[in-house]
């Protein structure tokens, strides 16, 4: 089977979990899964014998602490110990298909911003080139620290009985704040120097969906 149907076939057993079983091993999943580093398909098929172990043990009556250890998250860091680490060219796939969905999705936001406020004032289409790679660059610094960010947040969360989710949704609002305002200060004081192009509605809006139709494709064909 292939990632997706190992992920679908796992979202279905984990349905005859009680609450108790279901809550420690959802935690052992997602601290699994957030580790990127790690190969996507064998960590799914070890999380499948995972849980088709806890359903066998469930049905003898055992909870996921008698199967898993005391301390799930041991059990979880030696486990993930054995696992392979991710193909480099896979890594490449993921990064790449990430960078085309977010520049896609910001050409054709730009786009769709220049289109309506065309129509009230006058807009400029002027792209200053060395400013943009900046911002772009920036914004790429940005969006890896915030997967990084998320990831710590989560991963402080699990294996607690009472996790602060408020406290953690506020960190993640004010990291989320700070870079809109980093991203706003730097666009505002690093712009007007350098080559210059004309990129209207319609090219942004037109690059942005080839760019989101790459992104799809390479996701598509990682799915096979």
């Amino acid at each position: 089977m292939n990632v997706k149907e190992l992920i679908e076939q796992n979202n279905e057993k984990r349905k005859d979990l009680n609450e108790e079983n279901k809550k420690t091993y959802t935690d052992l999943m997602l601290y699994i899964r957030t580790k990127l580093t790690l190969s996507e398909k064998q960590s799914e098929e070890v999380l499948i014998e995972m849980l088709d172990h806890l359903l066998d043990a469930q049905e003898e009556g055992k909870t996921a602490n008698q199967v898993f250890g005391e301390n799930p998250q041991i059990f979880a860091d030696e486990l993930i110990e054995q696992l392979p680490e991710e193909e480099k060219r896979d890594m490449v796939k993921f990064v790449g298909q990430l960078a085309f969905s977010l520049v896609g999705w910001f050409l054709v936001a730009r786009g769709i911003v220049l289109l309506l406020f065309s129509s009230f004032v006058e807009v400029s289409t002027t792209v200053y080139m060395i400013p943009t790679l900046i911002i772009f660059g920036l914004l790429a610094c940005i969006v890896f620290l915030g997967v990084k960010v998320i990831f710590g947040l989560i991963h402080h969360s699990l294996f607690k009985e009472k996790s602060n989710d408020k406290m953690n949704m506020v960190k993640a609002g004010l990291f989320g704040g700070g870079s809109f305002a980093v991203i706003l200060a730097a666009n505002y004081y690093i712009r007007g120097f350098g080559p210059t192009f004309e990129f209207p509605w319609t090219a942004s809006i037109g690059a942005g969906t080839v760019f989101l139709l790459i992104s799809w494709l390479m996701k598509f064909k990682t799915k096979i």
